[in-house]
């Protein structure tokens, strides 16, 4: 059989993407309580690998007591305290070499409604299960080709790997309109100003197990992804450091490269989002 017959369709690849997106931890987790609020999970004893000496100086609780949802973690701290509650036990992690890549960015805390009470290190979300928010910009030529970025090889994750014309988090700092113009220039060189018929597309939703934390970690995620076209005559031109390069393809490619996996998961069902499919 040949290479070509043994290859996924996208058909066979979305079905499969759309399934990976949305699993169940990959072990029970316990409820995070900040401030009386669930902002999150971790795995059962996880708190017992690191050092609570950061916490106590500071003279934040970490404890294990009954909740609504049952046995959970409680950290405790004034209201005023919370980000620093949060970023101090983020440091803890990081100490005990339980954290993802450390980013100096902050990401939002909210709980189940929505309401954020605080910020924390954008390389203890997952470990904490805490839920986030990230970016997506499809890029069209006037000939209706895609603008597409091929991850720089140095990357913490998914080094190498294709994406959209801009794909990134929404920091605690930004508004989604204020990210998506943020990440843009950041990652393309682009203002969104000077794009044509930008529009909001849809979102993906993610819930999945995060290798994160020596495997206890979990992604909780959406993203927005929006539409645009580069105007005839520009070009992306990376100014952070983060994309190998650019290319700009014709659909069918886009679609048989996001079917061989040779795209990030979050921009193959962003992709998708956007063809209809």
């Amino acid at each position: 059989m040949s290479a070509a017959a043994q290859a996924p369709t996208f058909d066979q690849w979305l079905a499969g993407a759309r399934h990976a997106a949305q699993q169940p931890p990959a072990q029970p987790r316990q409820p995070l309580v900040v401030a009386g609020q669930v902002v999150g999970s971790v795995a059962p004893g996880f708190f017992n690998q690191i050092s609570r000496k950061r916490l106590m100086d500071k003279r934040y609780q970490l404890s294990e007591a009954e909740h609504s949802q049952g046995l959970a973690w409680h950290l405790q701290a004034p209201p005023t305290d919370t980000t620093d509650a949060l970023n101090t036990l983020a440091a803890a992690l990081r100490d005990a070499g339980l954290c993802g890549p450390w980013r100096d960015e902050q990401l939002a805390v909210t709980n189940p409604t929505g309401d954020v009470i605080g910020t924390v290190e954008r390389g203890a979300v997952r470990v904490l299960g805490v839920a986030t928010r990230a970016v997506h910009l499809v890029g069209l030529a006037p000939d209706g080709c895609m603008w597409v970025q091929k991850r720089s090889l140095t990357k913490p994750n998914n080094p190498g790997l294709w994406d959209t014309l801009m794909g990134g988090m929404v920091s605690a700092a930004d508004s989604l309109p204020q990210a998506l113009a943020r990440e843009t220039w950041e990652e393309a060189g682009l203002r969104v100003e000077a794009l044509a018929d930008v529009a909001h597309g849809g979102q993906v939703l993610f819930s999945r197990p995060s290798r994160e934390g020596g495997g206890a970690g979990f992604m909780i995620e959406r993203i927005d992804w929006f539409r645009a076209q580069v105007p005839q005559g520009m070009e992306p031109d990376n100014q952070d450091g983060e994309v190998e390069r650019f290319d700009l393809l014709p659909l069918e490619v886009v679609r048989e490269r996001v079917a061989q996996g040779a795209f990030t998961l979050e921009a193959g069902l962003v992709i998708a989002g956007f063809l209809g499919v």
